[in-house]
């Protein structure tokens, strides 16, 4: 018999950020998988500075578990690290964002 003891379990993180290079102008995903729901406190970061939901900065969580950050229409000056936090959680990755060259 098994006993459904989650909410006592602490929860982990199954897939941790990816660190990302795009160009300018183009969008930029990052996602975090815990080991299951009900974590508190979920929070992402871009370079210590708080990110919240809006036009720029898309913020979505599917069953409680998947949390993914996409950062749209990037410029060069948001290249920096990218730092999602859940609870005592924390994993983090480097966004590089690739000016594109007219010297071809």
């Amino acid at each position: 018999l098994l006993s459904l003891c989650h909410a006592e379990e602490a929860a982990v993180i199954v897939s941790g950020l990816r660190s990302t290079d795009v160009f300018v102008g183009e969008s930029a995903t990052f996602t975090c998988e815990l080991s299951h729901p009900g974590v508190k406190n979920v929070q992402w970061w871009l370079d210590g500075t708080p990110l919240h939901n809006n036009l720029v900065t898309e913020i979505s969580e599917q069953d409680g578990r998947i949390h993914t950050l996409t950062l749209n229409d990037v410029a060069c000056h948001d290249s920096g690290t990218v730092t999602f936090r859940a609870g005592p959680l924390i994993s983090s990755a480097k966004l590089l964002v690739k000016g594109i060259s007219l010297l071809a």
